[in-house]
């Protein structure tokens, strides 16, 4: 008789070939021999029991973008499918690769109407760039294989659903493989000379240029930094691209429009040209003067041209196009534009410093993120959540090139900072991980706290209280609408903390953030988890996309109580520094 492999069990040595060594999910009727397959792979493949379906789904993105390798989720069928949905948007939004099987009754029993059933591959097919259900149990390891090639060669999420008999058969043990070792991903090489030379001659005429760059400069900070100051041209990074830079180099003005810093959008409104290297940012439509000179480098044909008219394309990998601009370009004299940003730059951090210094009136955010810089590791990994903890963090965080970044970037899915730093403390357990979150976002997902406890996974979790929802609460009032619907009820997520077994520590005053901090510190490096719950009064993070400082725009008694507000009373606008430097 030839030799045999349990259906389920070959499915799973097919995602071990591509790396995987843990994958989330909740058990359930429909994927109970896919439990099995993993009970006897448990050496090999880690299962992360979670609370929620939607936390699972959202740790798989997670991991693929924190390690590159493909990040793997399941839900049951009916309700569990559905649950991985929000993480299956949040990967096809954000273009990551990630893998979501999904149980279904046995064959005899599809098509019935059954209990939980229904047809799920149309469902799937709008957020997967692949969703198939295996028809035969000898079929399943490849059809595994081919989603994750799919996933990674499309840059999106792939589904695939297996009818719970077909994990639990016999199939030759020798008919199938996997082209794990075989996959390539496809290398561009630097733009032409002559592309670059034009695009070359486009900087030589500019007077006021800006370099804005996103997640396809990952791997290229020093020649980005080069380039900046080789030609004097300011770097503007995408919020998904923060981590690329580091915070303190003199020409990093931050990313633009609303989760953003001040010197970006201000130079964003005084240049004349750009160069739009490896980001396919969404707002440029709103964000870019349409009459720039635009320059775009990419290596996804179908993005160049697509946010801005573009005088130079380049199809091209981003880092070997930099190292050619250098090759090539002429060093440029010292540019007024260059030092006026550089200025503003100084100016805006003393600003976020002085903020995060404050000690008098009501607790805010900022104190906590001085204490988050201090006590973050050279290679910490910040997992953010979405709402006025993504602008704050952006601004606030000083990362240094080595410190991975995440949130939700597109889709803005609320909730994903938990399932990000658990998937951060899975695959790296030796480097500190932060989970950053508004009580909107933490209450959302509060319930896999537990999870953490339950594996062992040492995070610093902080939840920044306001009682309200504080980012469409400034949206609302930008519409001059009356608050309606933001508010939330108050609650003790440090006893909520404690609850699930974990530390919990309230801090409402701060002269009690440093030692919370040092004890936070403490705990996780003895292996466990603590949560942080920071009580914050409900002020309005400083709005840079509304920005009212400039006396050639305001009256005075309009600037005064913007400052007043925002505490802003240092606060120069980049107005002041062009005039200063003679920027005309």
């Amino acid at each position: 008789m030839a030799n045999t492999i349990n259906s389920g069990i070959a499915a799973l040595r097919t995602l071990e070939s591509w790396h995987v060594d843990h994958i989330y999910g909740i058990p359930g009727g429909t994927v109970n021999n896919l439990m099995y397959a993993l009970d006897a792979e448990k050496d090999r493949i880690k299962y992360i029991h979670v609370r929620h379906e939607e936390v699972g789904a959202l740790a798989a993105v997670a991991d693929t973008k924190l390690t590159g390798h493909i990040g793997v989720a399941f839900g049951s069928a009916g309700p569990g499918a559905t649950h991985l949905y929000q993480g299956a948007y949040d990967a096809m939004a954000d273009k990551v690769p990630a893998l979501f099987i999904v149980g279904q009754n046995p064959q005899a029993l599809m098509n019935q109407d059954f209990f939980q059933e229904f047809d799920e591959n149309p469902w799937f097919k709008d957020a997967g760039v692949y969703a198939r259900t295996v028809m035969t149990a000898e079929s399943l390891p490849h059809i595994l294989d081919e989603a994750i090639r799919r996933a990674f060669a499309q840059h999106g999420p792939a589904f695939v659903t297996i009818p719970n008999d077909l994990a639990d058969k016999e199939i030759p043990a020798d008919g199938y493989y996997s082209s794990a070792k075989n996959f390539a991903r496809p290398e561009l090489g630097a733009g032409s000379d002559e592309q670059i030379n034009q695009a070359l001659d486009l900087i030589k005429q500019a007077k006021k240029p800006i370099l804005y760059v996103g997640q396809g400069t990952y791997g290229a900070a020093d020649e980005v930094m080069q380039f900046a100051k080789k030609f004097q041209i300011p770097v503007i990074t995408t919020a998904l691209g923060k981590e690329i830079i580091p915070y303190d180099f003199e020409a990093l003005l931050g990313s633009a429009a609303r989760v953003a810093s001040k010197p970006a959008n201000e130079a964003l409104q005084e240049t004349d040209l750009m160069l739009f290297v490896g980001s396919n940012y969404p707002f440029a439509e709103v964000m870019f003067k349409p009459d720039v000179k635009f320059i775009q480098i990419d290596n996804n044909p179908q993005v160049l041209g697509k946010r801005h008219k573009t005088d130079v394309a380049i199809l091209a990998d981003a880092k070997k196009s930099l190292q050619r601009f250098i090759q090539l370009g002429e060093d440029s004299q010292p540019s007024a534009w260059y030092a006026a940003n550089v200025d503003n730059v100084a100016n805006w951090h003393q600003y976020n410093d002085d903020m995060m210094n404050r000690t008098d009136g009501d607790l805010r955010f900022e104190p906590a993120f001085k204490e988050i810089n201090r006590i973050s590791e050279d290679d910490a990994i910040y997992s953010i959540d979405v709402g006025d903890v993504t602008q704050n963090a952006v601004r606030l965080l000083k990362v240094n090139g080595k410190q991975p970044w995440i949130t939700s970037g597109l889709f803005a899915t609320m909730g994903v900072g938990l399932p990000g730093s658990i998937a951060a403390k899975l695959s790296y357990p030796n480097r500190q991980v932060f989970n950053l979150a508004g009580d909107g976002a933490a209450a959302m997902v509060m319930q896999d706290l537990s999870t953490q406890v339950a594996y062992h996974l040492p995070v610093i979790n902080v939840v920044f209280s306001n009682d309200a929802l504080g980012f469409i609460e400034d949206e609302q009032e930008d519409d001059n609408h009356e608050w309606f619907g933001i508010s939330l009820p108050q609650t003790d997520f440090a006893k909520v903390a404690e609850g699930q077994g974990m530390t919990g520590i309230t801090v409402d005053k701060v002269d009690q953030m440093k030692p919370a901090f040092d004890k936070a510190v403490e705990l996780t490096k003895a292996g466990k988890p603590v949560l942080i719950d920071i009580k914050i009064t409900n002020e309005r993070p400083i709005p840079v996309e509304k920005l009212t400082l400039d006396a050639d725009k305001y009256d005075q008694k309009t600037i005064d109580d913007f400052k007043k507000r925002y505490y802003a009373e240092k606060l120069v606008p980049l107005s002041d520094y062009l005039k200063k430097h003679n920027v005309q």
